[in-house]
């Protein structure tokens, strides 16, 4: 029984040390270690355009799908739904400036710029009144 536990002892020593040992050549460590990828600012060089630069300028649609329609397409937390007259019309009732203020600095669960913290002032007008021009 003694030579047996010293067997499997044995055994589970050689394996830990072949496991801990595994992959340590410089060609394994290298692959590890490679960046997954790399910063490109504006202007630089990079090989290729990023999708967002390669779009070009996004206008209302484009903006409305991507920051505000998680949302404002679904009524999550409260957001009025695009489409949904009565609530649209309640809101603009305030005024349209007002509605536009809200986006730009936030509402109740609505963060600042509705997520689209590349949208400059006039990109979030024009997207609250797309939104608006389809709640009628």
């Amino acid at each position: 029984m003694k030579n047996l536990l010293r067997v499997i002892g044995s055994v589970w020593l050689a394996l830990t040390v072949l496991t801990a040992t595994a992959g340590m050549d410089d060609k394994s460590i290298a692959e590890r270690i490679n960046p997954v990828g790399k910063v490109c600012l504006e202007g630089d060089e990079c090989g290729s355009a990023t999708a967002a630069a390669a779009a070009g300028p996004m206008g209302p649609a484009d903006i409305y799908q991507a920051s505000c329609f998680a949302c404002h397409g679904t009524g999550a937390l409260g957001a009025p739904k695009v489409g949904d007259a009565a609530a649209w019309t309640e809101r603009s009732a305030k005024g349209v400036d007002m509605l536009i203020a809200n986006a730009i600095n936030g509402i109740n669960s609505m963060p600042a710029r509705g997520t689209c913290a590349s949208c400059s002032d006039d990109d979030i007008a024009a997207t609250v009144t797309y939104m608006l021009d389809n709640s009628k």
